[in-house]
């Protein structure tokens, strides 16, 4: 059964975020260079928004702060779908606002994970980044995160408080400060299948380990916005890579 809501996370987590506030290099848990790492996304990171193909393929555009971020670390592997075949072979994965998933595919992450996957993703309910795409456009990055089936069965619900505060914000999780907006509050339910989960404060980040697995959730995705490549984002991004890695 999941833990209460109200738990701290590990020390463990402490300690890295620690690390990461006190400028300590993450080479000490940075892997290997060959390694790869699944991305499962809606956000602009591994392709840019652009309004044609020719420009997205632009070998002089700008890449996404974060995509460079990843690849000091990793070898992407981008995903469109998460299958098993798609899956296997992978060690970790990284899903940032992904779209909903189809029943296959909640299956598909969902028996990954317990063989032993590693995942962090981040659920936003209300998604403040800007887009050059129209609502109802499928290029637009998911505004708001549909994920309640897996979430459910890993003992975890998404929650929103849509009186909060509008702006940017910082929370702070352990020992670092993580820049959100509007962000949302992840609570243990009732019904998890084999998982255990601990949540930080405010809801904000939740650790569970799921049976041979881990999965880190983070109830927000904002900073992901492309001109976040400095200060708290940057720092928050690398000190949950190296928690859920």
């Amino acid at each position: 059964m999941p833990s209460n809501p109200t738990k701290r996370l590990s020390a463990a987590f402490a300690a890295l975020l620690l690390a990461a506030c006190n400028g300590v290099s993450s080479d000490a848990v940075a892997p290997r260079p060959d390694a790869e790492l699944g991305l499962f996304t809606t956000l602009p990171i591994y392709w840019g928004e652009a309004p044609d193909i020719a420009a997205m393929l632009d070998a002089e555009g700008k890449q996404h702060w974060a995509r460079q971020q990843l690849e000091e670390r990793y070898d992407l592997v981008p995903l469109d779908v998460l299958s098993e075949s798609d899956l296997a072979g992978l060690e970790r994965i990284v899903l940032p606002q992904p779209r909903p998933l189809s029943p296959q595919e909640n299956v598909a992450l969902d028996e990954w994970v317990r063989e032993g996957g590693n995942a962090l993703v981040f659920a936003d309910p209300m998604l403040m980044q800007h887009s050059i795409y129209p609502i109802g456009d499928k290029r637009r990055p998911q505004d708001v995160v549909l994920l309640s089936p897996i979430l459910a069965r890993w003992g975890l619900a998404l929650q929103f408080d849509e009186a909060q505060a509008a702006g940017e914000r910082l929370i702070e999780s352990g020992n670092l400060s993580i820049p959100v907006a509007m962000a949302g509050e992840l609570v243990a339910m009732g019904g998890g299948s084999g998982s255990t989960c601990e949540i930080g404060e405010q809801g904000l980040i939740a650790e569970c380990r799921i049976r041979d697995g881990r999965v880190v959730v983070v109830a927000d995705a904002d900073l992901f916005e492309p001109h976040a490549e400095t200060g708290e984002a940057a720092a928050a991004l690398r000190s949950l890579i190296a928690l859920s890695f």
